[in-house]
C-alpha cells in the first residue's frame, strides 16, 4: 500500500518563517548530534521522485533495514527549506545550479548526497509541430527561477531558435539574447505552470517532471529535447550539512542507485527520465 503524504507550500508555512532562525542557531555539529532513529523522511517532487521513492519504499527499503517516509511537495522551495528546519531529514527534487543558486540566496545549507536520475528540458506545443514552424513573434512560456530560466534559454540556444552572450551562465535572462531571428517573446512562469500554459501561448520549456504530470512524454512529445551527455542537471537525493553520514541516508543512497531502481526507472519511463548511476 502507498503511504505518501501530500504537502504543499502552506503545510510548512510555519517551518519556513522560521529558516533565519534556524540558519543562525545550527551548526554542523548540531545536525552531527542528530537523532537518526525513526524513519527517514523524504520531501520529494510528485513525479518521478516520489513515485522512485515509493517504490523503494515499497521493495527494498524493509530488506535493508530502512523505515522511509515520503512527502510530497509541489514547489521547489519548501522541500529545501523544511529540510534546513528539520521538518524533514531529506530532499529528492532539485539540480546542482539549482542548489547552488538556493543556497546562495536563501542562507541554507543543503548539500548532495547521490545524483539519481536526470530529467531532460524539453519545448513542447499543442500549435505547432516542430521548433522551426514557430511563427515570427511567437510566445514561449519559461520556468522564471533564474536557474531554470538560464537552462530553458540554452535549450532554445543549442537548437538555433536564439543566440546568447558568450560564456553566459546560469544567470541567463532574455535580456542576455544576442540574435532573435524569430522575435521570440517570452513569458516566464513558476515552473510548475508552464504545462498549463500550453493553450495559451505557441510553446513552453518545461521541467521534466512537470512534463510527465502533465501526460506529456518527453521522448516523444518535446519538439526540442535536452541531451543527457555531459549534463549537468542531474537530480540528486541531498540532506542538511552535517547530516551526510546519517545511517539511514546512505541507506538510502544505496538503493536509490541499485540495479533495481535503474530498471524500474528504465521500464516506467522509456527515455522521459534517465537514470543518472
Amino acid at each position: 500500500m502507498r503511504n505518501t503524504v501530500k504537502l504543499t507550500t502552506a503545510v510548512l508555512a510555519a517551518g519556513a518563517l522560521t529558516l533565519g532562525l534556524s540558519a543562525c542557531g545550527s551548526s554542523d555539529a548540531d545536525s552531527a548530534s542528530s537523532d537518526y532513529s525513526g524513519p527517514l523522511v523524504v520531501a520529494a517532487s510528485p513525479v518521478p521522485h516520489a513515485e522512485i521513492l515509493t517504490y523503494v519504499k515499497d521493495n527494498l527499503a524493509k530488506k535493508a533495514g530502512l523505515d522511509l517516509e515520503v512527502k510530497e511537495f509541489t514547489d521547489y522551495v519548501t522541500p529545501n527549506t523544511a529540510t534546513e528546519d528539520g521538518s524533514v531529514d531529506a530532499n529528492y527534487f532539485q539540480n546542482q545550479p539549482y542548489l547552488d543558486d538556493f543556497n546562495k540566496k536563501n542562507g541554507t545549507h543543503i548539500a548532495p548526497v547521490v545524483t539519481v536520475h536526470l530529467e531532460p528540458l524539453g519545448l513542447y506545443s499543442h500549435k505547432v509541430k516542430s521548433a522551426d514552424a514557430l511563427k515570427s513573434g511567437a510566445t514561449i512560456a519559461v520556468p522564471n527561477d533564474s536557474v531554470n530560466e538560464a537552462r530553458a534559454l540554452k535549450l532554445l540556444a543549442a537548437n538555433g531558435l536564439i543566440t546568447l552572450k558568450d560564456g553566459v551562465g546560469n544567470d541567463a535572462t532574455p535580456a542576455d539574447i544576442t540574435k532573435n531571428p524569430k522575435n521570440l517573446k517570452f513569458k516566464e512562469l513558476e515552473a510548475a505552470q508552464t504545462p498549463r500554459s500550453l493553450d495559451d501561448v505557441d510553446a513552453a520549456v518545461v521541467n521534466g517532471n512537470y512534463a510527465i504530470e502533465a501526460d506529456l512524454k518527453p521522448a516523444s512529445d518535446a519538439l526540442v529535447l535536452e541531451s543527457a551527455k555531459d549534463n549537468p542537471y542531474g537530480n540528486f537525493l541531498a540532506v542538511k550539512e552535517g547530516n551526510e553520514d546519517d545511517p539511514r541516508v546512505k541507506k538510502l543512497a544505496k538503493l536509490l542507485t541499485s540495479a533495481e531502481v535503474k530498471k524500474f526507472i528504465e521500464d516506467k519511463y522509456a527515455g522521459s527520465v534517465i537514470a543518472s548511476f
